[in-house]
């Protein structure tokens, strides 16, 4: 702890085995992922545009997955302890990465959740949440890409059983 506040550290391991000898175009970018204590690990690979296998994620993936999980953890987070009854939350996210753009990187992140409530929550409500949960993201707070979040709410009668 420093000044009372737990300190969070997180592993992670990734291995290649391979040869470069035949330089860039030849060697294989699949490598292995783990991060303890969890024991899935990920079989990765570069963006096809950088000769990796499309069947495989890659970092910027990993990236965009990592910002969108987030967000949906936060906002979760939020609403409940706001009371509010979510009961789906779907994020289609895009991410920009722009070669002209020196030095490349991933410049923007676009967040399009849908999601589900039930009464008496409000739309003005959520979508308060949803910023709520962008500032205590800590992901989107590790970042310097731009991220806008377009959500779009639901509001769906309570079932009756």
């Amino acid at each position: 702890m420093t000044d009372g506040h737990r300190i969070h550290r997180y592993l992670a391991t990734c291995s290649w085995n391979g040869s470069t000898a035949g330089g860039y175009a030849t060697y294989s970018r699949s490598h292995q992922a783990v991060a303890p204590p969890a024991r899935a690990g990920l079989v990765l690979s570069s963006d096809p545009a950088f000769r990796g296998e499309p069947d495989l994620l890659n970092p910027e993936q990993l990236l965009l997955l990592a910002a969108s999980s987030c967000q949906l953890l936060s906002f979760l987070a939020v609403a409940a302890r706001a009371r509010i009854d979510v009961v789906a939350y779907e994020d289609h996210a895009e991410a920009t990465m722009p070669e002209a753009d020196r030095p490349v990187r991933i410049t923007e992140i676009h967040l399009r959740p849908r999601i589900t409530v039930r009464p008496p929550a409000s739309e003005p409500r959520v979508l308060a949440l949803v910023d709520t949960a962008h500032r205590e993201c800590f992901i989107a707070n590790s970042l310097t890409s731009a991220m806008t979040i377009t959500p779009i709410v639901d509001i769906v009668a309570t079932s009756r059983g």
